[in-house]
């Protein structure tokens, strides 16, 4: 498992309703890598409303469709949860994540 990767999870919130949702890993190399038993994750939606904390995937990356990680969204999942690879995103994808999340954590 690797930090900007996508996992479909069933159920994977009990605060969701449908059946299965794309996540995206985003902890640190070295926690995804260590014994910790969860890790942290954005959810995907296929809406995406150009909110500067969205980051539009498609496609190129595994989707199925047009899609949004929502990185002020972010939730701790089972490692053992992810186990349905969708894809991952190239590292300028990943540079958008980061700088969506700067301005999600205002930080």
């Amino acid at each position: 498992m690797k930090r900007g990767e996508l996992y479909r999870v069933y159920r994977g919130s009990r605060y969701d309703s449908k059946d299965h949702r794309v996540f995206l890993v985003v902890s640190r190399q070295p926690l995804i890598d260590n014994t910790f038993s969860s890790v942290i994750c954005a959810p995907v939606y296929s809406n995406y409303r150009g909110f500067k904390t969205q980051v539009e995937i498609g496609v190129e990356e595994g989707m199925k469709h047009d899609s949004a990680v929502y990185c002020d969204e972010l939730i701790s999942i089972p490692k053992s949860l992810l186990t349905n690879y969708v894809g991952a995103l190239p590292a300028a994808k990943m540079e958008e994540v980061n700088a969506a999340f700067r301005i999600a954590l205002a930080v």
